[in-house]
């Protein structure tokens, strides 16, 4: 399956390399670009990516407002985001992030890790740039730490673990080795958590593991 990505970034040379770098896999496939977040709802509804990939900052409508507005007006349907910015500790990076994106990738990134980081996100991974993951959620932690409220309690016991281990970077691979799970049973209680907590994606479990002080 071809995942369809949309290109968002206010310098037409670097979308037009990224689009080269792109279109070389036989799995990925630009289907639209445009050059400020004002136009990504329009063309977000004609070429109806899996991924758009944003840069964070642009000088109308940047991409932190771009994602906001996106995930608000389409929900669980809204493609997944992945911001290209220039600093691994970017505020507006975090932003995004509780905008609804599904994580950041360096634009000084190599290409192969660039395309690994389309591909995660296209499977409803996190991808956050390396060195950034601790650092960039303890802001959140530091912005708003609260007491878990009734979606919480409804959790299992051994979801409340697998929501602990998921919120510290483990892959369902690695959950399930360390709690004696079968992979798919550990993709199931995933499944299950984000539906009972109303979250989207892991990105967004993360954040709430680390606002409610659970890791």
């Amino acid at each position: 399956m071809t995942i369809r990505v949309a290109l968002v970034d206010d310098q037409p040379l670097f979308r037009a390399g990224i689009a080269m770098v792109i279109g070389s896999q036989p799995d990925l496939e630009v289907v639209g670009q445009a050059g400020d977040g004002s136009q990504v709802p329009g063309l977000v509804a004609e070429v109806r990516p899996d991924v758009v990939l944003m840069d964070v900052r642009m000088p109308a409508v940047d991409g932190v407002a771009a994602t906001r507005a996106l995930v608000d007006a389409l929900g669980e349907r809204a493609p997944r985001v992945l911001v290209l910015t220039t600093f691994d500790h970017d505020e507006a990076a975090a932003s995004a992030i509780e905008a609804g994106a599904s994580g950041f990738v360096l634009k000084s990134a190599e290409p192969e890790l660039l395309l690994a980081s389309i591909r995660a996100v296209a499977a409803g991974n996190q991808v956050v740039a390396a060195g950034a993951t601790r650092a960039l959620f303890e802001r959140f932690r530091a912005r708003d730490t609260a007491t878990p409220g009734p979606e919480y309690a409804s959790l299992t016991p051994r979801e409340r673990e697998i929501l602990v281990r998921a919120a510290q970077g483990l892959s369902n691979a690695e959950i399930a080795a360390a709690e004696f799970l079968a992979e798919g049973t550990v993709k199931t209680h995933v499944s299950r958590i984000l539906t009972k907590l109303g979250l989207r994606d892991r990105v967004q479990l993360v954040v709430y593991a680390y606002e409610h002080d659970l890791v």
